[in-house]
């Protein structure tokens, strides 16, 4: 199922964050959350198939694909950031502003630092090239899956 590691880590009688719950129409959003947690980072987030990065012809249930990007992206051009991969969120999620209790995974202040729409223009097994529309971000980007540590880290950049 595309949402079960969201689903464990998550105690849905104790967070306002949306339950895990898939779509089947792909509206090609995308939203970038400021996450004051332990550690200060930015959850970007892009709608798309759960299969996206594994199949030639996508079709599976849309979710939000995820990435914690400790210092944000950047709107410069060839400014790199760390992108770690996480698990995959709900559609709802896209929305989700709020404080997350202590004591639940991801505890902290949610808030929405940019969204809009993207497009995509090239896809390949480990990279990604799309533009987006949004409030702060636009133009070109770039997703680069690195083939370092654990596996999950990627690079994002203009």
């Amino acid at each position: 199922m595309a949402l079960e590691e969201y689903r464990k880590k998550r105690r849905f009688d104790k967070t306002p964050e949306p339950f895990a719950r898939t779509e089947t129409k792909q509206r090609n959003r995308f939203v970038v959350q400021e996450h004051y947690a332990t550690h200060h980072h930015f959850d970007f987030r892009l709608e798309l198939p759960a299969d996206f990065f594994e199949s030639d012809d996508p079709s599976g249930p849309i979710v939000l694909k995820s990435w914690a990007v400790p210092k944000g992206i950047s709107n410069k051009k060839g400014v790199k950031r760390l992108a770690i991969q996480v698990e995959d969120h709900p559609v709802d999620y896209i929305n989700f502003k709020g404080t997350i209790p202590e004591g639940q995974y991801g505890a902290g202040t949610v808030t929405i630092w940019d969204k809009g729409t993207f497009e995509v223009l090239k896809k390949k097994p480990n990279s990604l090239k799309f533009i987006l529309h949004g409030e702060r971000l636009s133009g070109e980007f770039h997703l680069i899956h690195t083939a370092r540590g654990k596996g999950n880290e990627w690079l994002v950049f203009k």
